[in-house]
């Protein structure tokens, strides 16, 4: 991921002034907002980033902008701004998916390193989306009698077993499990597992 931007919403200027420095500072380009309506009016699905989010504004508060993401069904993980003794805030932001909360006044090391790992976090649930459809894409070549071999290898059957379960010869098995195994360009069975695993298959008996 090569956007590295922070959306910063907070009322008090001092702050958006002060972590915006810092922050830029550390390498990320920074974007701040005064309240929590001005970042909704301009946020969008495809933005990318991390969002730092004060707790307590006038008008809007942290909460219901949390809220009005969640909604939207805008994923980018947000790192919500408390003041002191606003825990029970905090606690009810995490709930509501915040990936963490500081409490102001806050160093600057803190803040940086929250900042990091929210974007660790990002770039490897991108990963993770990447691997998933390129394993989902490699599944779909396979045919329907392919696939439920592969449904039975992740259910731990042997070609014995598979053989029984779907009523065929266990040369007929090894045939569609070489023709499989093929098509997945996996070279050995814990690759195709993997795969398998990867999209999603065997999840239901998990």
């Amino acid at each position: 991921m090569t956007n590295r931007t922070v959306y910063l919403v907070d009322d008090d200027e001092a702050i958006r002034h002060s972590a915006s420095f810092m922050l830029r500072h550390a390498g990320y380009l920074v974007k701040t907002y005064p309240d929590g309506m001005s970042f909704l009016e301009q946020v969008t699905s495809d933005m990318d980033g991390c969002i730092l989010l004060d707790v307590r504004m006038p008008g809007m508060d942290g909460l219901a902008v949390q809220s009005a993401l969640n909604q939207r069904g805008i994923k980018m993980p947000v790192i919500v701004l408390t003041g002191h003794g606003d825990v029970p805030v905090a606690v009810e932001a995490m709930k509501g998916g915040a990936i963490e909360f500081l409490e102001k006044p806050y160093e600057k090391h803190t803040l940086v390193t929250a900042i990091t790992n929210a974007f660790e976090q990002l770039d490897t649930e991108t990963a993770d989306d990447r691997r998933s459809k390129d394993a989902q894409a490699r599944l779909s070549a396979l045919t329907p009698r392919e696939m439920e071999v592969l449904e039975c290898l992740v259910a731990g059957l042997t070609n014995k077993g598979i053989a029984q379960a779907l009523s065929i010869s266990p040369r007929t098995v090894e045939i569609h499990r070489a023709h499989m195994m093929e098509k997945l360009e996996a070279e050995s069975l814990s690759s195709a597992l993997r795969l398998a695993f990867v999209a999603g298959i065997g999840s239901e008996q998990a």
